[in-house]
């Protein structure tokens, strides 16, 4: 993974991120082209599991990404209000239920309610997971800069699969629409490079 700007480095540990904590954190989905239309931070972006909210479900932008099995997909993020925490890439090939449940989130107890502390990671992701614990960061952004990194695509066949990214927060209050998670997806159609072998553990393939 690289920052376009330098930035403290991400892990892959499930770290307790303990800082002063901040009102809100939004991200912009930069690449792949989301399925939403997002305003200057972001939103709307807190419902699982693609983002909108109960008031605000979002404006589709109707965008397919193509890109072939087993080649790298460039995933580009912007963190628009800074908060402690990481992120994770999933894909649902067949139905937006297939993608995982929020991380389980540990908590503390504060006089405004539960507050974030850590996050379950899972360092050797399977399916639907296809990357766990990006960017893993415990100071704020430069302003301007971008989260950038490369995943290799499963070698499947799918017209209209669900890339769903997300970005778990640390210190973060319950929210009713996400508790301490944001969303956002893109919709991508993978066609499986016929020289190599198909990864049957995704739903659907022969």
């Amino acid at each position: 993974m690289r920052f376009t700007r330098p930035l403290l480095i991400g892990g892959l540990a499930a770290a307790a991120l303990v800082v002063p904590a901040a009102a809100f954190a939004h991200f912009i989905l930069v690449l792949p082209v989301p399925t939403l239309e997002q305003n200057r931070l972001g939103d709307p972006q807190k419902k699982f599991p693609c983002g909108g909210t109960t008031a605000d479900p979002g404006k589709p932008t109707n965008a397919v990404t193509e890109v072939t099995g087993g080649e790298k997909l460039h995933i580009k993020i912007q963190e628009t209000i800074y908060h402690p925490g990481h992120y994770r890439v999933a894909l649902a090939v067949n139905d937006i239920s297939e993608l995982p449940k929020d991380p389980e989130t540990v908590t503390r107890e504060t006089p405004r309610g539960p507050y974030s502390v850590s996050a379950k990671i899972d360092p050797n992701p399977l399916p639907p997971v296809l990357a766990d614990g990006l960017f893993v960061h415990t100071s704020r952004p430069e302003p301007g800069s971008f989260f950038e990194t490369d995943i290799t695509v499963p070698n499947i066949n799918c017209t209209g699969c669900t890339l769903q990214v997300i970005q778990w927060m640390a210190e973060h209050g319950l929210n009713a629409d996400g508790e301490f998670t944001y969303h956002h997806c893109a919709t991508v159609k993978i066609t499986a490079n016929p020289r190599l072998p198909i990864d049957r553990r995704w739903p659907g393939q022969r």
